[in-house]
């Protein structure tokens, strides 16, 4: 919980205290020199936020649950200002992590809960990353994105 949702609490705060007060101005797209007013923060939650997790590991899925409301919470609270939040939840990322996790519980077993039958790559988790923080247009403020395979479909 420390990890997984305090520190990213602190941190978003951290953010939104950063653009409120460098970023000021008389429009929501411009502060009084002319640039960009506002900011984007991009959380990374888990598929597990919405399908929960093994006993094991309620505690994970908990914390990306509170992950998820503190971003849409932000997304709410801010879009007025030009502060836009999202949330990305990927399922298993092709990371050395997941390789030993995936291989300690069954390997190709667990793929079957994977209708894509793969595991997302690194690259297709910061490609959303980057069309969040740069290009996802300002109305998807406190969108939730399922990165997954479709493992978990809302």
């Amino acid at each position: 919980m420390q990890v997984n949702l305090t520190a990213s609490a602190e941190l978003c705060r951290l953010a939104v205290r950063h653009f409120r007060e460098h970023r000021g101005g008389a429009t929501p797209q411009s502060n009084t020199l002319g640039g960009p007013r506002g900011g984007r923060i991009v959380n990374i939650a888990s598929r597990a936020a919405y399908r929960g997790d093994s006993p094991h590991h309620w505690h994970y899925a908990a914390s990306k649950g509170g992950m998820v409301a503190m971003t849409k919470t932000i997304a709410r609270g801010y879009a007025g200002e030009g502060i836009l939040a999202f949330a990305i939840c990927p399922g298993f990322v092709m990371t050395g992590m997941a390789e030993d996790y995936l291989e300690s519980r069954g390997g190709p077993e667990l793929l079957k809960d994977i209708p894509l039958g793969r595991v997302a790559s690194p690259e297709e988790i910061a490609e959303t990353i980057r069309f969040c923080a740069l290009d996802a247009p300002p109305s998807m403020t406190g969108a939730v994105l399922d990165v997954n395979g479709a493992s978990f479909v809302r």
